[in-house]
């Protein structure tokens, strides 16, 4: 059997266009505690209570403490290899884009500059009616939320459960995996949509599909070409290598 990362970085060389998909596994190594599983943050914060945008206008004080606990985790951490790893091939030419689930950051502060998210970003505010964007200060605001200067409840710059993901990261993320030829998947558990029906898209228009991932998933066995088992600040450096030597 060949290889995976040769195969994974001969697929990478001769794409006109690769893309990566990322979700919370390649944070994880960042000090960012996963949503799901065990240890996750919603086993903490049931997120019917916390991450709902009803929640949020129904008790605002109570659940802007639960966005205020993951700043303050956010604010602590840094990119990990397997991020700079990602930024390294958008700087080499490699990757055209990195379409993240994440909320954190880390892939701009790695150096990425491509970077659609599909779910928002956590270090900042919103507001629901003008759009007014502000940073998410803690040292200002970490008593009570903030309301803009037009009256209206700001909130986290992040998709809520119970709201919808903006229409330009659904459109501009399908549209990079419909026409790239390299796909890499990393440390996502393909049980969130629509993010999750990303790889099958691309696989559908004949990319090739790299998954770097700790365990398998429902990807492995249906539209992987490649699997790199194991955590993404050792697989994705390691990836880079062999781009960078074959």
């Amino acid at each position: 059997m060949m290889d995976p990362y040769r195969l994974a970085a001969a697929a990478i060389k001769s794409a006109a266009s690769a893309v990566a998909v990322t979700g919370a596994g390649i944070s994880a190594e960042s000090g960012i505690p996963t949503f799901r599983g065990h240890g996750g943050i919603w086993e903490k914060y049931p997120p019917d209570e916390y991450a709902t945008i009803d929640a949020y206008n129904a008790n605002p004080d109570k659940v802007w403490k639960f966005w205020c606990d993951l700043a303050t985790t956010l604010a602590g951490c840094k990119p990990n290899p397997a991020h700079y790893a990602l930024a390294e091939l958008e700087r080499m030419g490699r990757l055209t884009a990195v379409v993240t689930q994440n909320v954190d950051n880390l892939h701009q502060d790695a150096g990425s500059r491509n970077v659609i998210e599909y779910h928002g970003n956590a270090r900042w505010l919103v507001c629901p009616r003008c759009r007014h964007r502000d940073p998410l200060d803690l040292s200002q605001h970490g008593g009570t939320p903030p309301y803009c200067f037009c009256g209206t409840l700001m909130k986290p710059d992040v998709i809520m459960f119970g709201e919808v993901i903006p229409s330009e990261a659904i459109v501009q993320s399908a549209l990079l995996v419909e026409k790239c030829n390299a796909l890499i998947v990393v440390g996502t558990s393909a049980q969130v949509y629509p993010a999750a029906r990303l790889p099958i898209l691309a696989h559908q228009n004949g990319a090739f599909i790299i998954e770097a991932n700790i365990v398998e998933t429902d990807f492995t066995q249906t539209v992987t070409n490649a699997f790199l088992e194991g955590p993404a600040g050792e697989t994705l450096p390691r990836l880079l290598r062999y781009v960078e030597q074959t």
